[in-house]
């Protein structure tokens, strides 16, 4: 017989039960005996250990009841030397990070495995040694005997640099012991040496008297009110002020002739816009503001240089009466000891700048546009927002009732202006962090 025959007559073998498994939903309900899942972190228990449960009378106030069922419930067994015990707060950490289970029974027999429908997460267990349970836990080291002993592994093991900063942090150690004798002289030379100091009254004054920017009041109600206006143009100008030749001019480029200063877009823009003023009195006041903001424009531009020839600055602003020449000097350059000649510092040239930006925060109704000052003062967008924060301006997004209110188009929604609120507010100094 051949060996393909004989194989072909060998009776096959029929599967078994269980090597096809059937799942199915179990129609039991798991109660609060069992069964639980279980986990040892440590100590495994072994397989003949008798558990019970107990139930928690514990009051808890959140959690739905599938989670309160497991909380009410402790597991705990013990062996000859030791006890296992659910750990509480372990087991809701657990049951908390959103891992639940589902107990299934396999039937070998009929190859079905019957889930449970409640989920379920594992108890935590601790374990606790008999023996030990009457030693009373050894104390806690202090601060002192912790340095101690780090220091004492590190002489012992540790490299070179380890060593070194070890014995640095010994030398820089103080004996508050040592100390207690002497406390009282420290506390009295500190009183004595703090006499002469400030208060935080005096202090702030000292701050706000010291900044680069115009007079201002902390207590005004009104933006206007926060710079008052002769306080940037003295009364004396402010008088001899005229603009009876720019009523007369018939159009923009006669108007830009008559101006110190004739090369920024927004005088121009303003200059333009000058017909569209509420009243006659704010229009006249508007045009003074802008005729004097264009000579303080012409006497940067004119004290740009090292040197500063006052004639020139007579010259240049020459349409204006000379008391804006002679107090723009006065105001705005520095006098070396020992020299007649003036010049201009670093301090100088912001204190000129904040006063124009305060005046043209007047004309804009207190929201400017300061990328259009950027361009005209060739300096960077991020220079002049914080020339505006220095005098208490805030760069935001105006809404549309405020865009309304200044005749905006909805163009500029998303540009950002200085805007400046009353009472004013002036950034804090920032501190620096500790390295």
């Amino acid at each position: 017989m051949s060996t393909n025959k004989s194989s072909s007559k060998k009776r096959k073998r029929d599967a078994s039960p269980s090597s096809t498994l059937t799942f199915e939903l179990s129609s039991s309900k798991q109660t609060k005996g069992g069964p639980f899942l279980v986990n040892y972190p440590v100590v495994k228990a072994p397989e003949k250990t008798a558990f019970n449960c107990y139930a928690n009378k514990k009051q808890k106030t959140s959690g739905d009841a599938e989670d309160e069922r497991q909380n009410d419930i402790l597991l705990a067994g013990e062996t000859e030397t030791v006890e296992f015990m659910t750990n509480e707060d372990e087991t809701y950490r657990v049951a908390q990070g959103g891992c639940h289970y589902f107990i299934a029974l396999h039937n070998k027999k009929t190859g079905k495995v019957a889930v449970l429908p409640q989920s379920t997460s594992p108890h935590i267990l601790v374990h606790t040694v008999k023996a030990l349970k009457s030693i009373a836990p050894a104390p806690a080291p202090s601060k002192t005997q912790f340095r101690e002993a780090k220091n004492a592994l590190g002489e012992t093991f540790g490299t070179k640099k380890a060593k070194a900063a070890i014995r640095a942090q010994e030398r820089n150690h103080v004996d508050v012991g040592a100390m207690e004798g002497v406390m009282g002289y420290v506390m009295d030379s500190i009183d004595k040496g703090a006499e002469g100091l400030m208060t935080t009254e005096e202090a702030k004054v000292a701050s706000d008297t010291n900044r680069l920017i115009p007079p201002f009041s902390t207590e005004a109600t009104s933006p206007d009110d926060i710079y008052p206006l002769y306080s940037i143009i003295p009364e004396a100008e402010w008088k001899a002020l005229s603009i009876s030749a720019l009523d007369s001019t018939k159009n923009e480029k006669e108007r830009l002739a008559l101006l110190p200063y004739r090369y920024s877009e927004w005088l121009r823009q303003h200059l333009r816009n000058s017909g569209t003023a509420e009243s006659p009195k704010t229009r006249k006041r508007n045009l003074k503001i802008l005729l004097y903001i264009s000579a303080m424009l012409a006497f940067r531009q004119a004290t740009s240089r090292k040197e500063i020839n006052k004639d020139q600055i007579y010259e240049k602003l020459a349409p204006l009466p000379s008391i804006v020449a002679d107090s723009l000097l006065s105001r705005f350059t520095e006098v070396a000891r020992g020299s007649t000649s003036y010049q201009s510092t670093s301090t100088t040239k912001t204190n000129l700048l904040t006063h124009i930006f305060a005046l043209c925060l007047k004309v804009d109704q207190f929201a400017t546009d300061t990328e259009m000052l950027a361009q005209d003062l060739s300096m960077k967008t991020a220079e002049v927002n914080q020339l505006f924060r220095s005098l208490g301006c805030k760069m935001v997004k105006l809404g549309d009732r405020e865009r309304t209110r200044l005749g905006l188009s909805d163009e500029s929604a998303e540009k950002k202006r200085a805007v400046l609120t009353a009472p004013v507010e002036f950034p804090k100094p920032r501190l620096r962090r500790k390295t």
